[in-house]
């Protein structure tokens, strides 16, 4: 059973996280099938830009503490989105959290619905947005994303969009990605690639620069006892121990 789902509608390719008991977690099978996915859509000619979007009430609840994915495959991961020589548009009806919010940093463009909600929840189990802070940092709001990436807070779309995580928020996603979709449509191939080219040099930059170090953070956190106490307590459904 495939984890992505694939549709084609007027030269956009839509692709779906598709493992809703999981909240679309970021397992090794989601992240690896996705990477594929992503490959075949960059070397498609009939593909002029790819929406990212999900199955269930869930875009991706993060890192799937049962089956997570290697800290390189996820940096390839996001890097890949970044680097696709065609647009990539989230699309989100749904939660997103911890992990999840690394892959909307990542896309070009991304709307949600006003039902959506966002938090970074990696303090609450005892670690930090390390890889996932490649794409956050150079095109987010500096001073909302230190209060969110330190409290897990949860917020909403309209705040989602205010700090740039999100382009725009709307009643209807599809009604906000309608007008989107009809530009790429009209836009041409070898203009959006180098157009885009553009927009993101200052995101590969921070890649090249701080991939290795933040790759080793990320393993050591998850490897720590802090860590071990605070995923053991979100599977069991209880408070950590450090909580006050």
């Amino acid at each position: 059973m495939t984890a992505i789902g694939h549709t084609r509608a007027r030269a956009v390719e839509t692709l779906s996280l598709d493992s809703p008991d999981s909240r679309n977690a970021l397992s090794a099978t989601l992240v690896g099938e996705l990477a594929a996915a992503l490959t075949d859509c960059a070397e498609d000619a009939a593909v002029r830009a790819v929406v990212l979007t999900h199955t269930g009430n869930t875009f991706s609840a993060g890192a799937d503490l049962r089956d997570p994915p290697r800290p390189e495959a996820l940096v390839a991961l996001l890097r890949q989105i970044v680097e696709l020589p065609k647009p990539v548009v989230a699309r989100v009806t749904g939660h997103v959290r911890a992990g999840g919010l690394g892959l909307l940093a990542a896309c070009d463009i991304a709307v949600a619905s006003h039902r959506a909600t966002f938090a970074f929840t990696e303090v609450r189990i005892g670690v930090a947005p390390a890889l996932i802070s490649l794409p956050l940092l150079p095109r987010t709001d500096p001073r909302a994303l230190a209060r969110h990436c330190l409290t897990g807070e949860r917020f909403d779309a309209a705040e989602a969009a205010r700090t740039g995580l999100l382009t725009a928020a709307g009643d209807d996603a599809d009604a906000v990605l309608e007008p989107i979709l009809d530009g790429l449509r009209r836009s041409s191939p070898q203009a959006l690639a180098e157009t885009k080219r553009l927009l993101t040099a200052r995101v590969l930059e921070a890649f090249d620069r701080d991939a290795a170090g933040l790759t080793a953070l990320s393993a050591r956190l998850f490897s720590s006892a802090q860590a071990r106490e605070g995923m053991t307590a979100f599977l069991e459904r209880r408070d950590p121990e450090w909580a006050v």
